[in-house]
């Protein structure tokens, strides 16, 4: 059956996702971002071999068509073509026939998960290697294997790709995921549906800000669009990097290095206003591409959100990571608390009293009247006095709400009536 729900919709992506072999350059990652474009519109952007960015320089292009060990009766017992993960990334071609004591250092498991397949890579030491689980290690007899790995390591590009979601004003809201895992669901392919179901749930809200979608292989691809996007770090005003989308855990935030930033406290207020089980914890220069965004010489207020953090579950970088250890609903609620916390940056303004001598009389402009048929019609009046008693000129609406225990969403409606009174003005 077709998906019907925005989670469905998701993990329909997600399953279509994982099979590729995804690496920080090659022709996984471009059939990747051809599946996205097919949901959004993308600008892709290509970055030849050797290009300088910012302390790095663009690697070599890898491909793979095929790898697998065969045994003495040719028989596969590690096989490219069963999943993207029993090759370790970047592997350089190899074509040897040897015994299983020369090949067993090229060959990784997880022990304390014997029926698991780990995720390894080796982008920049040129080396090969296989992922398998232990009990099939602990299966092969001694004896001579045949070690296939057909792939390619040359001059080439880094591909990565861009939606914009035009808003009212120039200034941006990043959006970034990084799309260079093979078969691992939560990490990152949950983070990659969400954003694009983010995407089109704002084309149709005209945002104030406008939203900048970036798809990039992690790390080096964050280095690279900041090396390439100079002359635009001065509009970015917020960000928010997205990963581990869809896993049974709760909610965690990371703030930004500044620890203050707009989006650490339109998240904060968010996840405390909602009652979710949550954590928020503080930058380190560690994790995901928050921490590319953060250095020191940008400095943009981006932070994380995730369910499960990086390394914080079991099935984290393994074979366990598949469609099935994510869920359409945990996909919808990571969905949910970013448009929510993105309304709160798109209508936080500073506004400025214009009847700042006492009280003003509200019930003779019939703001009380208005308040009539709503459900929260108390709240709703206490927020009308709070934004008129903090709206001088130095307090935001997140402010407010933060202040008076309000929802923000309250306090904004109250704002926008008061300006309608003539009692405000932005």
């Amino acid at each position: 059956m077709a998906p019907v729900t925005p989670g469905e919709e998701m993990h329909a992506l997600v399953e279509r996702l994982y099979p590729l072999c995804r690496s920080i350059t090659g022709d996984g990652l471009r059939a990747t971002l051809e599946i996205i474009g097919e949901h959004l519109p993308l600008e892709v952007h290509e970055v030849p071999t050797g290009t300088p960015v910012l302390d790095w320089t663009i690697p070599q292009e890898w491909n793979i068509r095929d790898a697998y060990v065969a045994d003495a009766s040719g028989r596969r017992v590690v096989d490219f073509a069963a999943s993207s993960l029993h090759v370790l990334g970047y592997s350089v071609p190899v074509a040897a026939t040897m015994p299983l004591s020369e090949l067993r250092p090229h060959l990784h498991t997880l022990p304390e998960h014997p029926s698991w397949v780990p995720y390894r890579t080796s982008y920049y030491t040129p080396t090969w290697g296989f992922c398998l689980a232990q009990e099939t290690l602990d299966a092969l007899p001694e004896g001579e294997y045949e070690v296939r790995v057909d792939s390619t390591l040359e001059d080439g590009h880094l591909t990565y790709a861009e939606h914009v979601v035009p808003g009212r004003v120039e200034e941006e809201v990043i959006v970034s995921c990084h799309v260079c895992h093979p078969s691992l669901a939560n990490d990152n392919l949950a983070g990659v549906a969400v954003a694009v179901q983010l995407a089109r749930a704002l084309a149709a809200e005209r945002p104030y800000y406008t939203y900048r979608f970036v798809f990039a292989p992690g790390t080096i691809g964050a280095i690279t669009w900041l090396a390439r996007n100079a002359e635009r770090i001065d509009r970015v005003r917020h960000g928010l990097v997205l990963a581990c989308a869809g896993d049974p855990g709760q909610l965690t935030y990371k703030r930004s290095r500044r620890g203050d930033a707009g989006i650490d406290r339109a998240l904060r207020h968010v996840l405390l206003a909602s009652g979710r089980p949550h954590r928020i914890t503080e930058f380190t220069p560690y994790g995901y591409d928050e921490r590319q965004y953060c250095s020191p010489g940008f400095d943009l207020g981006v932070g994380s959100l995730s369910r499960t953090p990086y390394a914080g579950y079991p099935e984290y970088h393994t074979s366990a990571d598949n469609p099935g250890f994510v869920s359409p609903e945990a996909m919808e609620d990571t969905l949910a608390v970013c448009r929510e916390a993105f309304a709160v940056l798109d209508r936080d303004r500073i506004y400025l009293n214009l009847s700042p001598y006492g009280e003003p009389q509200l019930g003779r402009r019939g703001l009380y009247d208005s308040l009539g048929g709503r459900s929260d019609a108390k709240e709703a009046q206490m927020a009308m006095l709070w934004v008129l008693s903090l709206s001088d000129g130095e307090h935001s609406l997140l402010d407010v709400a933060e202040r008076a225990g309000l929802p923000f969403g309250t306090v904004a409606d109250a704002a926008e009536a008061l300006c309608d009174a003539g009692l405000l003005k932005a």
